[in-house]
């Protein structure tokens, strides 16, 4: 099926100047008529300009949304939370970044999370991740890879924190990142995308035909790496599949080059899918090896001459595949995104099967259909009725189309299985349907998350937002039903349903987050739910405080300069939204206690003199006052 021709790198509309013009306007008043679709602040749409949102998608003050959205935050290295469909932002959870806020980065309880990487004042979150039971959301964790140093992060949903980070060794720079969906997640996924020399020591630094990357599996409960599978080419995204034998990625440089044109040379990379059950029977025969100083069990799953080896299968799709993604509820298919193609190639599980067991010879009889879907497809998300959406990057849309009515073209029959487009602004990368990810897939909603949005909005400089769209796709014909910017730089994100998450309002005094700060304090014989003292050891020094709004439980405290000093503060209120903060004035510190929530900060006392410290969290009609002073003896 044909699609429309690419028009740069900008959507023009017929008879409209180009989105390149600056413009001075503001309301949608340009005679653009909402810009194809989009709903601009006031709650206007396309089909009806100047009309208020239908009912079904208004979510009003007091009420609450259907969803939890988890956005990755790109480049800040966290993650966010929205509300579904209101697209309210509820959260931002700090994971890889630094966090002036909530203290991320600063307290102590912080600092064991993030280990050596927190070195590192940086991430690149991309793919958020909600763990399963049966391929249905179970609200435990959810993981976020970061691209820009290496990790993986896992998130405790009751509380909303991250809980552990890996870096994962042998690999440079984590993209793919996927879940086992049954019998539960007891693996994650990481793919590592850039090439690099095993081990990468200093040898071989000018010889790429010696550069190579990995796919990880992680222990979901432990996080600790289990086993890498070394792989051709470039690991991009990847999915697993609803039986859990199967993981699938698109892989790209398939001849391993480090320039553009080098990467470019081929007209075909893979997908390349690993066969999970003979991988950890390898692991558990010791039929592995390992690279370097790490003792990770590795894999050698290399072989795409061949069509893969007994641990993997190298599918051919066109040059530079991006977006893999299995079809829900059944998960019988998986579809991999062309990027510089204008097609998706359809692969069937069950074909997967044939090929492991023997009864096919061509890599290539494992795919059952490859439509015509248009200019730049990046991802691939789907509703509960048979239909797939595919994010088209140069032709900033997203298309509707239908699996078996493409598998039926790519027989021979004569079907159009192109069921609507929508366009979108601009430059579109990921998209997720509500549920999509999951056997409860709903086909309710759809994200797009565009990466350019020129012309949208009140211009803030050189520096543009980005701009999320959600479309109803409950009916046949897509509708866009929120458009806003966002903070740089969304990659993916995920919609769960709300009463799929269960979350905490007070902590508990027991919560493993701060269980080995409450372990220090029994060592010192100090109660935390009730004491307040200064315990003195040579040159350390160990402040216990509580909170209660308004007051600290010590107002003052004195110590020498170059003292190493460790403030432990313990929130006693016991009603969920009063939650303290404890900022030490010009040392930097700053950090969050929620109710029932102990944290802790260690520093050295350098300045001699006067400091006050103060809550930073408005707690109380008297929270100005809700003060304290630390004394440093010169």
């Amino acid at each position: 099926m044909g699609s429309r021709a690419n028009r740069g790198r900008i959507l023009i509309l017929p008879g409209l100047e180009s989105a390149n013009v600056p413009r001075r306007c503001g309301g949608g008043r340009c005679g653009r008529r909402g810009l194809a679709g989009g709903i601009f602040s006031g709650g206007a749409s396309a089909s009806r300009p100047g009309r208020p949102l239908e009912k079904d998608h208004h979510v009003a003050p007091g009420e609450l949304d259907t969803y939890y959205g988890f956005w990755s935050g790109g480049q800040s290295g966290e993650v966010r939370v929205f509300g579904i469909p209101s697209m309210r932002e509820l959260m931002r959870i700090p994971v890889f970044n630094f966090d002036s806020a909530t203290g991320w980065g600063i307290t102590n309880e912080s600092k064991r999370v993030l280990g050596e990487g927190g070195a590192f004042l940086n991430g690149d979150t991309h793919h958020p991740k909600v763990s399963y039971t049966d391929a249905r959301y179970d609200g435990r964790w959810c993981f976020i890879n970061d691209k820009a140093n290496t990790r993986v992060a896992r998130i405790r949903l009751d509380i909303m924190r991250t809980d552990k980070i890996t870096t994962i060794p042998n690999v440079q720079s984590i993209h793919a990142l996927t879940l086992q969906r049954v019998p539960k997640t007891e693996r994650v996924y990481a793919g590592g995308e850039m090439i690099i020399p095993l081990p990468n020591d200093g040898r071989h630094l000018e010889n790429p035909k010696e550069y190579w990357t990995l796919m990880s599996a992680l222990d979901a409960e432990t996080m600790e790496v289990v086993w890498q599978v070394i792989v051709d080419g470039n690991l991009d995204n990847a999915d697993t599949d609803y039986t859990g034998k199967y993981l699938a990625a698109s892989c790209y440089n398939s001849e391993r080059g480090v320039t553009l044109p080098e990467m470019m040379g081929p007209e075909r990379d893979w997908a390349v899918v690993f066969n999970l059950p003979a991988i950890e029977q390898a692991v558990r025969d010791g039929k592995y090896t390992t690279i370097g100083d790490s003792k990770v069990p590795v894999i050698d799953g290399r072989g795409a001459a061949q069509g893969g080896t007994e641990y993997t299968l190298y599918i051919p799709v066109p040059r530079s595949p991006h977006g893999i993604n299995t079809a829900p509820p059944d998960g019988k298919y998986f579809v991999a995104s062309g990027k510089l193609s204008p097609t998706c190639t359809v692969v069937e599980w069950a074909k997967v099967d044939d090929w492991f067991a023997g009864k096919l010879n061509d890599p290539r009889d494992t795919v059952v259909a490859e439509p015509e879907v248009g200019l730049g497809p990046l991802h691939t998300t789907y509703d509960n009725r048979g239909n797939a959406y595919t994010s088209l990057f140069l032709d900033s849309q997203v298309v509707k189309w239908n699996i078996a009515d493409a598998i039926r073209a790519y027989n021979g029959e004569s079907v159009n299985y192109i069921r609507d487009r929508v366009d979108v602004h601009y430059q579109i990368g990921h998209l997720k349907a509500s549920l999509a990810c999951s056997r409860d897939v709903d086909g309710k909603y759809l994200a797009a998350l565009s990466k350019f949005s020129k012309d949208r909005f009140l211009p803030v400089g050189p520096f543009h937002p980005e701009n999320d769209q959600l479309i109803d796709i409950s009916g046949d014909k897509m509708k866009i039903v929120h458009d806003g910017p966002t903070y740089a730089e969304p990659h993916d994100a995920l919609m769960v349903r709300a009463d799929q998450i269960r979350t905490k309002q007070i902590y508990d005094r027991d919560d493993p987050f701060f269980a080995e700060t409450v372990a220090m304090a029994k060592r010192d014989g100090v109660v935390l739910e009730r004491d307040n003292k200064v315990i003195r050891d040579g040159n350390k020094v160990r402040v216990y405080m509580t909170s209660l709004a308004p007051n600290f439980g010590i107002t003052d405290f004195k110590v020498k300069k170059g003292q190493e000093v460790t403030i432990v503060v313990t929130n006693l209120d016991e009603i969920e939204d009063v939650s303290h903060g404890f900022c030490l004035v010009n040392h930097g510190i700053n950090f969050e206690i929620h109710p029932q929530q102990t944290s802790s900060v260690t520093f050295v006392a350098d300045k001699p003199g006067v400091h006050w410290y103060y809550c930073s969290w408005f707690c109380h009609a008297l929270h100005m006052e809700m003060n304290g002073r630390m004394l440093v003896e010169a």
